[in-house]
């Protein structure tokens, strides 16, 4: 039995989703963030060393890393949602299943962090350490969120869902990145737009949510609810 070790408001999110798609059977263990460092707590250590979701294990096995869970599940499905191998769809799956972690999260994250820094800081300290946060955020960050959402918006140009026609795991993957774009950054475009209302107009996508619980970033952009 698959069981996915689920943080709140986590890219665990998505993997309930893909199972939901996939029409898998699975159990959700959920987690809550400390509500102080907003980090998931030590009792995800006792599943993976690194204490970090998302997880799953089934039968014995665990696997963790997004796409590594990505591409364990589809091929549990027998390759259902993965364009067919030696396709331009399939090259292009396989671009975006890494690119959704490898480049679109780095600049995401740091957004996160920076934006973080200062209210955690000593009271006399806060002063400077908005100043350096902000002019990161202005020469380096922001810039480049800016590129990758110009970057979707082209891409998207040309195709209802990120690898053609047709509806894939890379869009799943794709999920958490711009969600949280939508919501913490700004420029989001119409056609980013019209994507995120198409992946939450799914029934899998609601159902997944019923199953994970509150999720800070359902409907961003498109038409689902919290």
């Amino acid at each position: 039995m698959i069981t996915v070790h689920h943080l709140e408001n986590s890219r665990s999110q998505r993997v309930l989703w893909l199972l939901e798609e996939l029409g898998l059977t699975y159990t959700v263990k959920r987690y809550a963030r400390d509500p102080r460092t907003m980090r998931a707590p030590p009792d995800l250590v006792a599943v993976h060393p690194l204490g970090k979701a998302p997880v799953i294990t089934d039968d014995g096995a665990v696997i963790a890393e997004t796409g590594a869970i990505v591409t364990y599940l589809t091929g549990k499905a027998g390759g259902t949602l993965v364009p067919h191998p030696g396709t331009e769809a399939h090259a292009r799956y396989t671009y975006w299943l890494h690119y959704a972690e490898g480049s679109a999260m780095p600049p995401l994250l740091l957004k996160l962090v920076l934006s973080r820094l200062a209210p955690g800081s000593p009271r006399l300290l806060r002063p400077l350490v908005r100043r350096i946060a902000d002019t990161v955020l202005r020469s380096f960050v922001d810039p480049d969120l800016r590129r990758h959402a110009a970057f979707w918006e082209a891409e998207l140009a040309e195709r209802p869902y990120v690898c053609g026609n047709d509806f894939t795991a890379a869009d799943v993957m794709m999920r958490f990145p711009l969600e949280a774009f939508a919501a913490r950054g700004t420029g989001t475009g119409p056609r980013v737009l019209a994507w995120l209302a198409r992946i939450h107009a799914r029934p899998a996508y609601r159902r997944a949510l019923e199953a994970g619980g509150p999720y800070a970033y359902a409907g961003t952009g498109g038409s689902s609810s919290a």
